[in-house]
């Protein structure tokens, strides 16, 4: 019999409750995150010979217990948190938000879920997400700090910065500035401080590009082939995507980053919506080489545009349709990856 172990990770301790085959509950223990936790897991679980761990959103607060778990030759899988939640909601009983509870839907939702994602050991395509996320997140600090500096300027001169802000043309506002009051002086020093920050930003994302450059040639990925999918596009697609063989095919892949629709049917009406699900970032780079490719007046990508504007169809619906072309291309290029490596 083949008992399921569900854990709910958090940053100071971890609960797992034990079940079996009838969703019973056998055992549960609650131990410190410390670098005993898995030997104290371990010790605990011995009693279950057939075992298989479930922790909750073990890619994000339970990635390291995951990894030691695998890293032991534990067989460990991922149930999402919304999974897990869903269960315990919907669940007679024990329907309480506590940590046992918590621990024990996770533990059920593995055992009711068909095709959950089975946690494998890291690998390069955790460095390029790792990479990838870093990237987004200066990128993100950047229009911060930028949105600040508009804003500092707008007080200092009428009107501002029109349009983009770029380092050289506030430097040459800030030239043109005499502060006469002590609150105008206050004002552009902190000007000049935002524009400080930009400069490092700007030059902690060139550094962080090559970075993504020499991690993607490294990994050997064919994903740069897609016209208008360079490093950075690489780098969120491979680490985002992780292994590409849970997908069973094209059409899974597109659901999972949402370039594929969604139905909305009711009464014998068939109606197809744009899919605010999946994962927005895989769906963030697949738009990024969509707009590449349109605006490129030579390449496929903007004859099939095109075509679809001349069928009727609005620029943005001709758009997402692009996007679920390259979802395809690239899924292509994922699988052709993988079969080399295998």
């Amino acid at each position: 019999m083949t008992v399921i172990i569900g854990v709910d990770p958090h940053k100071a301790t971890h609960t797992a409750v034990a079940v079996d085959a009838k969703e019973q509950e056998l055992d549960r223990v609650r131990v410190r995150a410390t670098r005993r936790q898995l030997e104290q897991l371990r010790k605990w679980a011995e009693p279950y010979g057939e075992r298989v761990w479930a922790i909750e959103s073990a890619g994000g607060l339970g990635y390291l217990l995951a990894q030691q778990l695998v890293g032991a030759g534990e067989r460990v899988v991922d149930v999402p948190a919304t999974l897990a939640s869903r269960v315990r909601l919907l669940g007679t009983g024990r329907s309480d938000k506590n940590d046992p509870n918590d621990a024990r839907s996770v533990a059920i939702a593995a055992l009711r879920a068909p095709r959950l994602a089975e946690v494998q050991p890291a690998d390069h395509a955790a460095v390029l997400r790792l990479l990838a996320k870093r990237n987004l997140d200066l990128g993100h600090e950047r229009n911060r700090t930028t949105n600040r500096l508009h804003v500092m300027l707008c007080e200092l001169v009428p009107g501002g910065i029109p349009k983009e802000l770029t380092v050289s043309k506030a430097v040459s506002l800030l030239d043109a500035v005499k502060p006469t009051t002590a609150v105008d002086q206050a004002r552009y020093e902190m000007a000049c401080e935002l524009l400080d920050d930009v400069r490092r930003l700007d030059a902690k994302k060139k550094e962080m590009k090559r970075r993504m450059a020499t991690a993607v040639a490294a990994s050997g990925t064919t994903v740069t082939d897609v016209f208008c999918a360079g490093p950075v596009v690489a780098c969120l697609v491979v680490g985002y995507t992780g292994d590409v063989r849970r997908f069973r095919d094209r059409h899974h892949f597109a659901a999972y980053n949402g370039t594929a629709p969604v139905e909305m049917s009711s009464a014998g009406r068939r109606v197809h919506r744009l899919s605010r699900r999946g994962n927005r970032t895989l769906n963030y780079a697949i738009h990024i080489v969509a707009v590449g490719q349109v605006r490129q007046a030579h390449s496929d990508g903007r004859a099939y545009y095109d075509r679809k504007v001349k069928e009727g169809k609005t620029n943005r619906e001709a758009l997402r349709a692009l996007k679920r072309r390259i979802s395809d291309a690239i899924y292509r290029q994922l699988v052709l990856d993988a079969t080399r490596t295998r």
